[in-house]
């Protein structure tokens, strides 16, 4: 009997709960008592700091530094310019951290940062994604490491010559993260200043612990980073915030443990976004539906600090079988902070549009979109023509419209109803990479005959520590109680971020690795250890297209007299290896599917064009989806088995939610009031202004 596959409870559950669980600016044994840091986002929208007047600040209870450009320790290089706190007297976008003030309270901290005067020099800013911005360029590679572009056929020949076509633009907004727990870390120096420990709210321990040795020039194994739980970060916290700069600059500097809890209004200013995007589809096909041509081209907004390009368009090149394909990203640099990775960067924006004009081709052919995807199913990866480690697509298809109810749907838009309100259905695609990191581990039998199994993953609320626990007590072929995970911490072996859907491979092969050596070597007998480092395992892998699938599908009501779009019913079928926790993978699909009815009707950053910055900076304002937004929701998975991914024979979970739900949501929306709205988020005066009067009648 195995553990993997059971529904085993959270191992954290109950001191989450009870507030045992300490997250990063909780911790109080951090070598004495620690100082706070406040810090002074920029005030203009461009420019430079002229002068910062620290004297009335320095006189106030309790400060002890205040810290600007012009007396802060200097930095060397991470290769992430916003890491480059306080290092310049550029001013690249409003809110960049331009002073710290150091104090022994929090409230002491945040009034001297309140009456710091800062002296600029402003210029006016360009903060506005446009399709014909002069700026615009194309990037050496985008986001993961993939093309920038790529062609594969005649695709403008075959688009032109093709019967039936479909060429739109689609745009999507700014979103935001915005985890439960704030960015937030605790530094500490060593007297001599040799070693640094930070508590950190963090998904990649590792990752920051390289470089705050990089940024503070001390050696890698000097710099220990804590993060045992994370109240959430959806990809905001996949890599080195300047919250922990803040916080170890500031602690060598007043030589004392520091905290740094961001306030939420800065988590919309320098911790990262999604980037916006404007995006063209073309798509085309003969009259019996086989598509023809694609061409997909995307343009999204970078920073001056640092260049980051979102994949928008890389999705594509892997779900239809059309032999003339057109793929291409466009940036642009502009005066705001940096975009970063946020829940399925690049695939969420990029299968939102491609999804929408699969329904608007569907539609335009008379041909159920559900059928239209099946007729285009590839036999292998269109990108590259590689073999599928496997592609269950067909199955998640048929099932999810069993289930929903699918067959008899009546295609035409705006003609169910129920009260004053139209109904509709939608469906859309989902895909995701099934990607894999190196990543080491260790394994340790304790006197009493238990195991410690060591990895440095960050449990970020997914549930990694106990299936990490799972995945140990199969290999060691023991109980799960006799198992002891320890994540979060740097100091252990060494392992990847969470991140990319690809925390459970990454670290499962490690720990399967350890554990199976170790019960090779004897009948852990006490003392014995045994350590595991994949890097190998993955550059022998065979070359396959290892991609996980779904099918999203969706009912909305709205309502013909005010507009307002409720979601009633989701489903989603997903095909996702081999479920190791089906209790927590359901938690984990769900949760992206919420995410996606964000994405589809709610979520916005409103950028200030004249001020910088974004206007609705907080929870009460940009307004995600709460319980009353979440209906009737459900996700289910087919059973696939798939021998050459990894030893579990899982893919990741996280993040193949939130791919093709807004579509399925958006294509529901035209279904039931017969709007194509093609710019996110769908809002009520934009279904009013262009719904058919008749309909209110």
């Amino acid at each position: 009997m195995t553990v993997t596959g059971t529904p085993v409870e959270r191992l954290e559950g109950r001191d989450k709960v009870t507030g045992a669980a300490r997250y990063a600016a909780e911790y109080r044994d951090v070598g004495g008592e620690p100082a706070h840091a406040a810090i002074v986002g920029a005030a203009v929208p461009a420019g430079r700091v002229l002068d910062v007047d620290r004297a009335s600040a320095l006189t106030l209870p309790g400060v002890l530094a205040v810290l600007w450009h012009g007396n802060a320790p200097t930095l060397g290089s991470a290769g992430d310019g916003e890491l480059q706190v306080l290092q310049s007297d550029v001013v690249a976008y409003r809110g960049q951290i331009v002073a710290v003030v150091v104090a022994e309270t929090s409230e002491q901290a945040t009034c001297a940062a309140s009456v710091l005067d800062v002296t600029y020099e402003s210029r006016q800013c360009d903060n506005e994604l446009r399709e014909h911005h002069p700026g615009i360029y194309a990037p050496e590679q985008v986001n993961a490491g993939f093309d920038t572009d790529v062609v594969t056929g005649e695709p403008e020949r075959r688009f032109e010559e093709s019967a039936v076509r479909v060429d739109v633009r689609y745009t999507t907004p700014p979103e935001h993260n915005a985890p439960m727990e704030p960015h937030a870390s605790i530094a500490a120096w060593s007297e001599d200043r040799s070693t640094l420990t930070v508590w950190d709210s963090t998904q990649a321990p590792s990752g920051v612990a390289g470089d705050l040795a990089e940024l503070f020039g001390v050696d890698s194994d000097a710099v220990r980073v804590i993060a045992r739980h994370v109240g959430g970060g959806f990809g905001s916290k996949g890599s080195t915030r300047p919250n922990a700069v803040v916080a170890a600059m500031a602690s060598s500097v007043v030589g004392r443990p520091v905290s740094f809890p961001v306030p939420r209004r800065s988590t919309f200013d320098f911790v990262g976004y999604r980037t916006p995007t404007i995006q063209r589809v073309r798509l085309s096909a003969d009259a019996d539906g086989s598509m023809t041509a694609l061409l997909h081209d995307s343009l999204q907004q970078t920073s001056t600090v640092m260049e980051f390009v979102e994949q928008t368009s890389e999705g594509s090149r892997h779900v239809y079988d059309i032999d003339d394909v057109s793929t291409t990203h466009r940036a642009v640099a502009l005066d705001v902070g940096t975009p970063r990775w946020m829940r399925a960067p690049g695939e969420a924006p990029g299968m939102f549009a491609l999804e929408c004009a699969v329904d608007e081709l569907a539609h335009a052919l008379g041909t159920d979109p559900v059928e239209l995807r099946l007729r285009n199913e590839p036999s292998v990866d269109p990108a590259d023509g590689q073999t599928y480690s496997s592609r269950t697509v067909r199955a998640v298809f048929e099932e999810g419209a069993r289930r929903f109810g699918w067959a008899g749907r009546d295609p035409r838009p705006a003609i169910r109803r129920e009260g004053r309100t139209l109904v509709g259905t939608g469906v859309a695609m989902a895909t995701y990479p099934a990607m894999t990191s190196p990543s080491t581990a260790r394994a340790t039998v304790r006197d009493d005959g238990t195991v410690d199994v060591s990895v440095a993953a960050s449990d970020i609320g997914t549930g990694a520590r106990t299936v990490l626990a799972q995945i140990a007590a199969d290999a060691l072929e023991v109980a799960l109680d006799r198992v002891h995970i320890h994540v979060g911490d740097s100091a252990l072996p060494t392992a990847p971020g969470a991140g990319g859907s690809s925390g459970t491979s990454s670290w499962g092969w490690a720990v399967t690795k350890a554990c199976r050596a170790l019960r090779a070597d004897g009948d852990l007998a006490p003392g014995a250890t045994a350590t595991a480092d994949t890097t190998d395992d993955l550059e022998e892998r065979a070359a396959l297209a290892r991609q996980a699938f779904g099918a999203h599908f969706a009912e909305v009501h709205v309502d013909v007299d005010t507009g307002e779009v409720r979601v009633t019913r989701m489903l989603g079928v997903f095909s996702v290896g081999r479920v190791l926790n089906p209790r927590l993978a359901r938690s984990q699909l769900l949760g992206g599917m919420v995410f996606g009815i964000g994405m589809a009707l709610m979520e916005e950053g409103i950028v200030d064009r004249r001020h910088g910055g974004f206007l609705n900076a907080d929870l009460a304002e940009y307004h995600v989806p709460v319980d009353a937004d979440v209906a009737d929701i459900e996700a289910i998975w087919v059973e696939e088995h798939d021998d050459d991914l990894n030893p579990m024979g899982s893919k990741g979970i996280g993040e193949i939610g939130i791919v093709g739900s807004p579509a399925a949501i958006a294509n529901a929306v035209f279904h039931a009031c017969g709007v194509r709205v093609r710019d996110l988020p769908i809002t009520l005066d934009t279904l009013i202004e262009r719904m058919d009067p008749a309909l209110r009648l």
